[in-house]
């Protein structure tokens, strides 16, 4: 078989258009292509409104050592090899594993060790989907919290509400990643996250796959516990040895920590057990929110392409202060929810269903903080490592009172003014207007002045960043956008290293996943849970 990149298809097109694409790239004849598999196909919108697919298709040709001769010049075509990736068997399982997060990382950690016959008991401190979605839905009508059930906590971790974005920057040379994709896929995702460059599955497909997931590790006679806080960590010698729920001590020759970023009080419990932790840079900001036919008539110089249904933006900006501004976590035809998780304090994420069909699109633009921005009076009682919760939770506490626990809202027009009166901003471009719409969003919310939720620099920064998008998306500042705020939950404020064993300081423990800092989304989250299941599976090969 051959690998034939850039095959470029005009948007609508159908197999025959592709197969004559096929020739045109090969030299060949369409009797000579016999099968054809989308092995990765992105958007080419540089011609817009004239939209294309470009394609890296698997071919199975008749005369293939004669095509690929005849193509020897020719460096979209090559002969394809596959490695695909393989979990170690180990030959006696013997370690008795506990999982602590059932996030993606503890999800495919979990999976994965259950199917190697580990039998791992994975503990979860939120609820299983179908109670947690009860719970977030409560919340969000009537705005009363379950601190253990939530955006945050529950089966599926965080990602379970949001877009369900499976993209990653993270370099696999391992096969990994395709090995997660095409997990999900048997757990009942579409095929085309396999190929798409930025697939996505929506809450609602989550849901669903993350239950069958979990139903297969219990399948293979793993356990799975909910409403499982650990509270202690048994430790002796240097070497874990027993975990903690509530007086329950629970033993252990391997515990993966895979806790997510909002587990606060886990960490400080880690912090308090001498386990070696450090401040790690984050960003915080708004969520912003467009009419989602204004981001498709900028991304696909039309309103609506029905082949592609809501467009997508990944934008980054200078700001003034030199601090980096960039969007993260964009959520095309969703809704920005309510995803707190503490009493008294506020944050906001982004959220889509699979068919993207809002009226809205939604971002968090976002200013780069990093360990001296966390060095504030409130922090001052904190532990070195956990001064960056500190910093989030005095923006939530401020975004909380902004709207007395609601949702604050605010048009971008009307913060800038507040801004405005601090000095530092220039006059404001109003040549790019926007006519007023109603956001879309999942909880109560009201407009509040946002002026006081971020430290003025910060603010500063990030209208510097907005109107340097401004210039490159005309109207993306204008003064008609809401803003939401406080988005603090873009990765974990606090890094817990690691050995090439795997171990963190203590020897049978496993950080894992975006909680200890590495993983950055669905996708490397559910790598490095996979990885650490590998690791532990490879002592007892």
């Amino acid at each position: 078989m051959l690998k034939i990149n850039q095959v470029k298809c005009q948007i609508p097109h159908g197999d025959r258009e592709m197969r004559k694409a096929i020739c045109k790239k090969l030299g060949c004849k369409d009797e000579d292509i016999l099968t054809i598999q989308i092995l990765r196909r992105s958007l080419d919108a540089r011609k817009k409104p004239q939209l294309f697919f470009l394609y890296t298709l698997i071919c199975e040709l008749k005369n293939e050592n004669k095509i690929l001769a005849k193509n020897q010049k020719n460096q979209d075509v090559a002969l394809y090899t596959d490695a695909p990736y393989v979990f170690p068997a180990p030959k006696a399982p013997k370690q008795k594993v506990v999982v602590i997060g059932m996030g993606p990382a503890g999800l495919f950690c979990g999976l994965e060790l259950a199917k190697a016959g580990y039998k791992p008991l994975v503990l979860e401190r939120g609820a299983a989907v179908e109670e947690r979605q009860a719970d977030v839905d409560q919340f969000w009508s009537s705005g009363k919290l379950n601190t253990e059930s939530n955006i945050q906590f529950g089966e599926g971790g965080a990602g379970t509400f949001s877009d369900g974005k499976l993209n990653t920057l993270v370099k696999d040379v391992s096969g990994r990643n395709r090995y997660v994709l095409q997990t999900f896929v048997e757990y009942g995702a579409p095929e085309e996250i396999l190929y798409d460059h930025k697939p996505h599955l929506g809450t609602d497909l989550l849901q669903g796959i993350v239950k069958r997931m979990r139903e297969d590790i219990l399948q293979h006679g793993g356990e799975v516990r909910f409403h499982a806080k650990v509270t202690k960590f048994g430790i002796q010698d240097g070497k874990i040895h027993s975990v903690f729920v509530g007086d329950e001590e629970i033993p252990a020759d391997a515990v993966v920590l895979a806790i997510g970023h909002s587990a606060r009080d886990t960490f400080q419990v880690l912090c308090q057990a001498g386990i070696s932790m450090e401040a790690k840079p984050f960003a915080v900001g708004y969520r912003v929110i467009h009419p989602q036919q204004f981001i498709n008539q900028s991304q696909y110089g039309t309103s609506v392409v029905k082949e592609l249904g809501a467009a997508a933006y990944k934008v980054t900006a200078k700001s003034e202060s030199g601090r980096g501004v960039y969007s993260f976590c964009m959520c095309p035809g969703g809704y920005v929810v309510n995803a707190s998780s503490e009493e008294g304090r506020l944050a906001v994420n982004g959220m889509s269903y699979h068919g993207r069909n809002s009226q809205s699109a939604n971002s968090a633009i976002i200013v780069a903080v990093n360990p001296e921005d966390f060095q504030i009076p409130e922090a001052k009682e904190y532990p070195e490592a956990l001064k960056g919760i500190a910093f989030q939770r005095k923006m939530e506490e401020a975004a909380f009172a902004a709207a007395k626990g609601k949702i604050p809202i605010q048009k971008y027009g009307d913060f800038r003014k507040e801004i405005a009166k601090h000095g530092m901003i220039k006059e404001f471009d109003e040549t790019n207007s926007m006519e007023a719409f109603t956001p879309d969003l999942k909880g109560l919310y009201q407009e509040a002045d946002l002026s006081p939720v971020l430290p003025l620099e910060l603010q500063q920064s990030f209208i510097s960043g907005m109107e340097d998008i401004n210039r490159k998306i005309k109207g993306f500042a204008s003064r008609e956008v809401w803003l939401c705020g406080v988005e603090s939950r873009t990765s974990s404020p606090i890094r817990i290293p690691r050995e090439e064993s795997g171990f963190a300081n203590i020897e049978g423990l496993y950080p894992c996943g975006e909680g200890a800092g590495y993983a950055g989304g669905i996708t490397s989250a559910a790598m490095d849970g996979v990885k650490i299941a590998q690791i532990i599976a490879e002592k007892d090969a």
